[in-house]
């Protein structure tokens, strides 16, 4: 059983059932991407979600999906159907390209309902699909910024980390949705020890990796240049990563690097993880070499959550355009996630 903040339990079974998708903003393309990769047989898991909404965009899409209760579950019987575990929306009838904040709050019951489900052992992980941070904001919530940090609050943890893979390069960040003004001074020897060892110990116990080669980057130009571009790497970055390096002598941890060189290929390719000190220092690298396939993956909560690595795309909903290849590698990472941690 692991405790996930006041009154909120996670318990960990045996039996691993289906995957919890939530489809995210109802205007987005989520309804559209769970639809037709339900057509292509590829939505493995359980939708969590108003069915008027997923009906109301499969009759707009005009795609011939049976729109079945999650309790009738078949996982080797998706082609053509879409599970759904119902909850009700403020607004089912909420157009696809426009976000209502009418229905932040159903946005964020499906993340929670998904999450009770695997408390209860009915679904093994969680593949989210995009949201709105301004829609929810918007409607009421005003601190919410992003599905990485509600995880983290609902679990009641002090950190958790946001990282993004491609099939050839992995991307951890130690602060996320900050304002750039704002970096700077969030950048703590005590946040980079935490957020790299959270990183090394998810690489050693999720991925299964036992001696992970990690590279942390500098946050200034040439990582400072011994200082005289700025002090973070002399005295923040550097210290925390000789601390870490005493506690984990197996651990390949180098840096700080100098981020205008760490993605080169020969570098890249000497590293399990890169640990970037800020959101578009990092994210971009990836999303240039694998967008729309690369999957945004959640390290130090105790359970697997995955997502698409895109927004709303309010433009593509409803149009039939949208490409499916971002939820299905969310998904089939975390079914290898969990496969590897049951």
């Amino acid at each position: 059983m692991v405790t996930a903040g006041p009154g909120r339990c996670i318990c960990r079974t045996e039996v691993m059932t289906a995957l919890a998708i939530t489809p995210g903003d109802p205007g987005g393309i989520g309804p559209d991407l769970c639809l037709q990769a339900a057509i292509d047989g590829k939505l493995d898991g359980i939708v969590i979600a108003d069915p008027e909404i997923i009906r109301r965009r499969a009759d707009v899409l005009g795609l011939p999906v049976s729109i079945k209760h999650a309790k009738d579950f078949k996982p080797n019987r998706t082609q053509g159907v879409i599970y759904v575990d119902p909850i009700a929306s403020s607004n089912p009838a909420n157009p696809p390209g426009i976000s209502d904040p009418i229905n932040a709050g159903y946005c964020l019951q499906s993340i929670e309902h998904a999450l009770q489900g695997i408390g209860a052992g009915r679904f093994r992980a969680l593949v989210t699909g995009p949201v709105s941070k301004a829609t929810i904001r918007k409607g009421g919530f005003e601190s919410f910024t992003g599905h990485t940090e509600f995880l983290r609050d609902f679990f009641g943890l002090p950190d958790v980390v946001m990282m993004l893979a491609s099939a050839d390069c992995r991307v951890a960040l130690v602060t996320t949705h900050l304002p750039l003004s704002d970096i700077a001074k969030a950048i703590t020897k005590e946040r980079v020890e935490a957020i790299t060892t959270i990183v090394i110990e998810a690489f050693q116990q999720v991925f299964q990796i036992p001696r992970p080669r990690i590279h942390v980057l500098g946050l200034n130009p040439h990582a400072g240049e011994d200082g005289h571009l700025g002090r973070e790497e002399v005295e923040v970055i550097r210290p925390a990563l000789e601390v870490l390096r005493e506690r984990y002598p197996d651990i390949q941890l180098e840096g700080p690097f100098p981020a205008d060189t760490a993605f080169t290929p020969e570098i890249r390719g000497q590293a399990d993880c890169n640990i970037a000190m800020y959101h578009d220092q990092g994210l971009p690298v990836v999303k240039y070499h694998g967008f729309g396939d690369s999957v945004n993956i959640t390290l130090g909560l105790p359970i697997v959550r995955t997502s698409v690595d895109h927004g709303t795309a309010l433009n593509l909903a409803g149009k039939g355009v949208a490409s499916t290849g971002g939820l299905i590698a969310a998904i089939r990472e975390a079914k290898r996630l969990t496969k590897q941690i049951a």
